[in-house]
């Protein structure tokens, strides 16, 4: 596919750590969140509500900067579980829409749509309707950017935070960089952009009047980058090359729900998903965990491996029935279920795989 066709989405989470923070904690909301090392400490800031950066904090700033810049900053230690049990969600909404996903963090990631069919090819529409889906999902604003190319995908989910949308499409490229400040450009870091000053590169337009030979004699093996980037060019493909380890869905209601039958007749329905996506991937599964998330947001899981593949089977949705035993179903209002396969082998493997079936363990 040529390049000027390719259809690349940059989703970018807003002040994720700080944001999630802001979400688990109704006393963090609307103040300045530091997440990060403590001031008397020789930590340094992880990441920033939208608050704090108003008093000119940023990622990788010292802490002792940060509080003397905002004094009523409110430093709070990172969780990462919760962080990563959040982009986890977000990964699997990704899943839905493509399956060329190239994961940058956990607070990122590349995505190709070229091929999807979903909103008749657009991928406006398709990066709207995933910033949506995270929103609802996680109550978590997502910024995103669409382009015919990585570098310019990544530029464009800078614009417009938070909760940014923005596209450049390809007749729009070339004017685009031509204004773009060199800091700007993803890749140049401080010390690059300080050379490139140096030598009159000040934005788009300058870089692209300096020659590859020019570029090579001041900056090696990196001028052939920079001389592409100026011209709008970057082949890079989306690298969707992590192994799978697991494959899950989930989905939040919009009204909580109590009643176990109900909650059950939920999780079957999950799991009958989750193995056509599996079956889709000639995979099988042999881990089966499900996902509870009650309405104070306190979340639980239960697994079991199994002796056979999972299958969406009546065996395995009477698993299904005495993994919510040990819950609180029925006391306590849900407002989202997950079913996770895990332990995954391709499905022409043919080898019984033999374990111990840990019937009542529960985790």
């Amino acid at each position: 596919m040529q390049e000027s066709l390719r259809k690349i989405i940059h989703i970018d989470m807003d002040a994720f750590y700080a944001a999630v923070e802001q979400r688990d904690n109704l006393q963090y909301r609307n103040k300045p969140i530091i997440v990060g090392g403590k001031p008397d400490s020789r930590g340094v800031v992880a990441t920033c509500s939208y608050e704090a950066r108003m008093f000119g904090i940023h990622s990788a700033m010292p802490s002792a900067q940060a509080i003397k810049l905002c004094p009523q900053a409110i430093f709070v230690k990172p969780r990462f579980d919760a962080y990563r049990e959040c982009s986890e969600i977000i990964r699997h909404i990704f899943d839905v829409y493509s399956d060329q996903v190239e994961a940058l963090s956990l607070d990122e990631a590349y995505l190709d749509v070229s091929s999807s069919l979903l909103h008749k090819g657009s991928a406006t529409l398709l990066a709207r309707q995933i910033k949506q889906d995270i929103q609802r999902e996680t109550q978590l604003i997502a910024s995103a950017g669409i382009s015919y190319n990585k570098f310019l995908a990544k530029i464009a989910s800078d614009m417009g935070k938070p909760n940014g949308l923005y596209l450049i499409r390809p007749d729009q490229a070339l004017a685009f960089i031509e204004k773009l400040p060199i800091a700007k450009f993803h890749g140049i870091g401080p010390a690059t952009e300080n050379k490139m000053r140096g030598l009159g590169i000040n934005n788009g337009h300058d870089l692209k009047q300096v020659s590859l030979l020019e570029l090579q004699r001041h900056f090696g093996k990196a001028a052939g980058r920079y001389y592409d980037i100026a011209r709008g060019v970057d082949n890079r493909p989306v690298n969707a090359h992590r192994d799978r380890k697991s494959i899950g869905v989930e989905t939040t209601f919009d009204q909580d729900i109590n009643q176990p039958e109900l909650v059950l007749y939920h999780l079957q329905q999950l799991l009958q998903q989750a193995v056509s996506k599996l079956q889709a991937k000639q995979l099988m599964a042999y881990t089966l965990t499900i996902k509870i998330k009650y309405q104070n947001f306190v979340q639980i899981t239960r697994g079991r491996t199994l002796q056979n593949a999972v299958m969406d089977s009546h065996d395995c949705r009477l698993v299904l029935a005495d993994l919510l035993k040990n819950t609180s179903v029925g006391e306590k209002k849900v407002r989202l279920l997950g079913v996770t396969l895990s332990n995954l082998r391709p499905h022409n493997d043919m080898q019984q795989y033999q374990q111990l079936d840990i019937f009542n363990f529960n985790y």
